[in-house]
């Protein structure tokens, strides 16, 4: 898919909670043995949101610092897509929230606004709405963002990987932005490897099934056909970047597809910060945005259980050098940080549910 009028990234932006916890101490809080899980997945730690922050607040510092590289007036923006799967509310939207906060669309506040929902592909999913509405001329900025405080039960296998962290996009005309987007190709089936019905607290999952027939399919077909459509192979990319459900899948698929480890490390977080859903191959994309250089070209390809990948040619412009250190990169984020035991770890996700009045001061 190929928008009518050339888009592309304006501005990019990304937040990670400075809190973490390592996997030895989840593996130890269970009494699990850590060499035997939690050191396969390639994941060391992952972050953890502090008592104070949402989804709402992780989308919030993500968009602020894409607006402020995007150097465009909040006004000018005319839709505002959040992807997640933990918004605050069950109903109501994340999105509104923003705008006002961000006085998106100005004080009369004439834009969309709407949460997306695809599991771990609800940020990428926000980014084609984008696409196709500035691509057809019916605005000229619009803002994407997946943020996510990552949802896992405790002592589940999921626990390991599940975080917190967000990445916005201003997208808008390719004269004003820093990377060009050729092009989109999506892939989904009715896959059932994860879900999490209604009113349940944490996801289920079918363990092993999550991998072959959900993560590496849809991936595979999605970045296959897109470079198809692209004529494009391997080898005419300088990075790509995939979902990252642990730190071990994506160098996989990598090698299955015909890429080196060399383009694929630069946008690999998720052994830093662990997984954090909707924002995974976003925050991803951020990071080799922080580092890429004029002509180079990035693949990114998401996933989301249920199942279905978004994947994208990209195409960096010499603007990004102009925007590139104005705000906090991916990788001052992954440095800055404070261990937690688990104890304060479980506080911090609320994982106890207290008994009116007790633990109130």
């Amino acid at each position: 898919m190929r928008p009518n009028r050339s888009v592309g990234i304006v501005g990019w932006g990304a937040y990670v909670p400075k809190y973490r916890i390592t996997s030895k101490e989840l593996a130890r809080a269970w009494g699990k043995d850590w060499k035997k899980y939690a050191a396969r997945i390639l994941v060391e730690e992952k972050s953890v949101p502090g008592i104070d922050e949402d989804t709402f607040t992780i989308a919030y510092e993500a968009a602020k610092n894409a607006i402020r590289r995007a150097r465009v007036d909040p006004s000018e923006i005319k839709a505002v897509f959040v992807g997640t799967e933990s918004k605050p509310y069950a109903v109501k939207p994340t999105a509104t929230m923003l705008a006002e906060a961000l006085m998106i669309g100005g004080e009369e506040r004439l834009t969309l606004g709407a949460d997306f929902e695809f599991a771990c592909k609800a940020g990428s999913e926000a980014m084609q709405a984008v696409i196709g509405l500035v691509g057809s001329r019916m605005i000229d900025y619009g803002l994407a963002v997946g943020a996510d405080t990552a949802q896992g039960a405790p002592g589940d296998a999921l626990e390991y990987t599940a975080s917190a962290g967000g990445a916005a996009f201003v997208i808008g005309t390719e004269d004003k932005s820093v990377a060009r987007i050729v092009g989109t190709c999506s892939y989904v089936t009715d896959t059932p490897d994860f879900w999490r019905r209604q009113l349940a607290k944490y996801p289920s999952h079918t363990s092993g099934f999550t991998g072959k027939p959900a993560y590496f399919t849809h991936i595979i077909n999605a970045s296959k056909k897109l470079m198809e459509e692209m004529g494009t192979s391997p080898k005419d990319y300088d990075y790509v970047v995939f979902h990252q459900p642990n730190g071990k899948f994506p160098l996989k698929v990598a090698k299955m597809l015909g890429f080196t480890e060399e383009q694929v490390k630069p946008g690999l977080i998720t052994p830093f910060i662990g997984n954090t859903y909707s924002a995974s191959s976003m925050i991803g994309l951020a990071a080799v945005l922080d580092i890429a250089k004029p002509g180079e070209t990035i693949l990114v390809t998401s996933f989301g259980s249920g199942a279905g990948s978004d994947s994208f040619h990209i195409e960096v412009s010499d603007r990004i050098e102009e925007v590139r250190n104005c705000v906090p990169r991916v990788i001052d984020f992954i440095k800055k940080k404070v261990y937690v035991d688990y104890a304060i770890y479980s506080r911090n996700r609320r994982m106890i549910i207290m008994p009116a009045g007790i633990g109130d001061y």
